[in-house]
């Protein structure tokens, strides 16, 4: 190790440069129509006319989601977590307007209420 190396400040969870993943699976994934929608949310809030959060802001919040969801979540399940987390943060969405929310969707399709 240099001393260039133990100056550096330790790697987090998130910051997979460098590091070996295994393969990469190369076929194409088709989007879920809930994945194009996080997509299509993502982009309106960061355009011109919106701007509710930029990419870095973003990408902030979603590196420090916490190592397990980190971790466990797919890509846009990622975008979703943390573009939830940053509109409550900046007092755009309340926390009971999400769940309230998530419960008109799960009572419309018929799915149980997670505890």
């Amino acid at each position: 190790m240099t001393q260039q190396d133990d100056d550096r400040a330790p790697r987090g969870y998130h910051d997979l440069g460098g590091v070996g993943g295994g393969p990469v699976d190369m076929t194409e994934h088709v989007l879920e129509p809930w994945e194009k929608r996080v997509d299509a949310l993502c982009g309106i809030l960061v355009g011109k006319k919106c701007r509710l959060m930029t990419i870095d802001e973003r990408r902030d919040a979603i590196e420090t989601l916490g190592e397990d969801k980190y971790t466990s979540l797919k890509y846009y399940e990622l975008w979703m977590a943390g573009t939830m987390n940053l509109l409550i943060e900046k007092g755009t969405l309340s926390q009971d307007e999400i769940d309230e929310r998530m419960d008109q969707i799960r009572r419309r399709l018929g799915l149980e209420a997670e505890e």
